[in-house]
């Protein structure tokens, strides 16, 4: 039993980390106790970063920080020096593992943030590991923060895709449609298509998904990629990663580099790992002012936010801050508080007529009040069957109501699947009228409202940047109405 719980906790420490769910084999599927050091050491050591004199070194049982980097390719060389044009960085984040601060802190850095690149000028911090890979990224990230980096972490992101296929795929709350097949030769993004609702999402699925970036933004993409990394942690066990240990390490020696190797540094790095592990995830919203070609941040704000990094204090609030739909709606950039809503009793009825006959077995139910500038996607709604572990399908519905603001989407779900993964553990539940309400939340922010029937579940989900109020989400929740 100690052993597993060795697995659990460094699993968690990083998978935490953002898109390292590769990394997190090399560590939780091979720590069988300390005396398997020299196993974990070969893994993680198999292709190393030389880094030189870039990284601070920690001393044992001290905190750390550690910058973890998923590409889309993997470094060739040695060095990981110069990776040309067809490399990119697509994520980079800072995780703060502190045990005297009791919680573990995540800084999110976005790709298109405008930065001065030693030795290149200014131009978006990805364009640093097109530059000089590895290397110049970490001189770069250090130069505007102001950071000290113990080690870094480099995670291919097709090593992301074999991972979630490796642990039998991740159920994910998908917020509406994602699609681009193309079509238009002016308009050329990686191709999608995957349909709204709560659903299983494997390999090459789940990584179009976190790396979406067609119509959002940097600051939507990155909540994106932690409610993912948020759902598959809540879904993977000691058992499952024990059970798949032998294929996990496999991909973690190919699609990972890391500067950590030798069994000095990793018998620290797992201490303090194992320190950290119970402790919960204080994320640190990074203070991004999206222009059209840059994400950008005052130094003051860079600052403050680095000092929060360090102290391991949460930001509250929402993630981040979305554009308005359009030029004449700045009023909407930050959602109001208040207990304002719209009625939506008629176009909500209408819609629930829509998929009436195409859902058997579930009452359908629709929501009667939205927030503020929100209308109902394109897409929505959507009728079908969500697939459980072992085979077994059941009806399924999705609401999908955008926002005034670009890439937010929120909505109302409906299963007969009544012990859906993503309903486990409601943190508070609470009473009104006729209706329990479970409630689940992500620091100070509501993002979930369920509640059970005999023979099914609902729930409303908050959007991706969890900018609707608690109020605002438990109004839509209790004035939900049966067709």
């Amino acid at each position: 039993m100690p052993e597993l719980n060795e697995r659990r906790g460094i699993w968690k420490r990083y998978l935490i980390g953002a898109l390292v769910l590769i990394a997190v084999a090399a560590t939780a599927t091979s720590v069988a106790g300390f005396n398997q050091l020299d196993k974990i050491s070969s893994v993680i050591g198999h292709n190393p970063l030389d880094l030189g004199g870039d990284l601070a070194e920690a001393p044992p049982g001290k905190p750390q920080t550690i910058l973890v980097i998923g590409s889309d390719k993997r470094a060739k060389t040695a060095n990981d020096a110069k990776m040309g044009s067809g490399s990119r960085s697509d994520t980079m984040i800072l995780m703060r593992l502190d045990p005297s601060k009791n919680a573990i802190a995540l800084l999110s850095l976005p790709r298109d943030l405008k930065v001065q690149i030693p030795g290149h000028g200014v131009d978006k911090l990805n364009a640093a590991y097109a530059e000089g890979g590895t290397k110049l990224t970490l001189r770069t990230i250090k130069d505007f923060t102001g950071l000290r980096v113990n080690h870094v972490i480099n995670v291919d992101f097709r090593g992301f895709r074999d991972a979630v296929n490796a642990i039998h795929c991740v159920y994910v709350d998908v917020d509406r449609r994602y699609f681009n097949d193309n079509a238009n030769p002016n308009d050329q993004y990686a191709t999608i298509d995957i349909d709204p609702g709560y659903q299983k999402l494997c390999g090459q699925d789940a990584l179009d998904y976190v790396r979406f970036r067609h119509t959002d933004s940097d600051i939507v993409r990155s909540a994106r990629q932690q409610d993912f990394l948020r759902q598959a942690k809540a879904q993977v066990g000691a058992k499952k990663l024990f059970d798949d240990q032998e294929k996990l390490t496999k991909i973690v020696a190919h699609y990972t580099r890391s500067d950590i190797h030798g069994k000095k540094q990793v018998l620290s790095l797992i201490k303090l790992a194992l320190a950290s592990a119970g402790n919960p995830v204080h994320e640190i919203h990074f203070p991004a002012l999206i222009g059209k070609s840059y994400v950008t941040a005052r130094a003051s704000a860079v600052h403050r936010v680095t000092q929060q990094f360090l102290g391991v204090q949460a930001s509250n609030g929402p993630l981040g801050h979305a554009k308005p739909r359009s030029p004449r709606r700045h009023h909407a950039r930050r959602p109001s508080s208040s207990t304002q809503m719209l009625d939506i009793s008629s176009a909500g009825r209408a819609e629930a007529l829509k998929i009436a006959s195409g859902v058997r077995g579930i009452r359908i139910y629709y929501p009667t009040r939205a927030v503020p500038r929100s209308s109902f996607s394109i897409n929505s709604p959507r009728a079908y069957k969500i697939c459980g572990p072992r085979g077994r399908c059941w009806a399924s519905f999705r609401y999908v109501i955008q926002s005034g603001l670009i890439g937010e989407y929120y909505g109302l779900q409906g299963t007969a699947w009544t012990n859906p993964p993503i309903l486990d553990g409601p943190h508070e539940t609470h009473r009104y009228g006729r209706r329990k309400l479970e409630m689940y939340y992500d620091g100070d922010r509501l993002r979930l409202v369920a509640w059970r029937e005999k023979d099914a579940v609902y729930w409303v989900s908050n959007t991706l940047l969890q900018s609707l109020t608690a109020r605002q989400m438990i109004n839509i929740a209790r004035t939900a109405r049966p067709l």
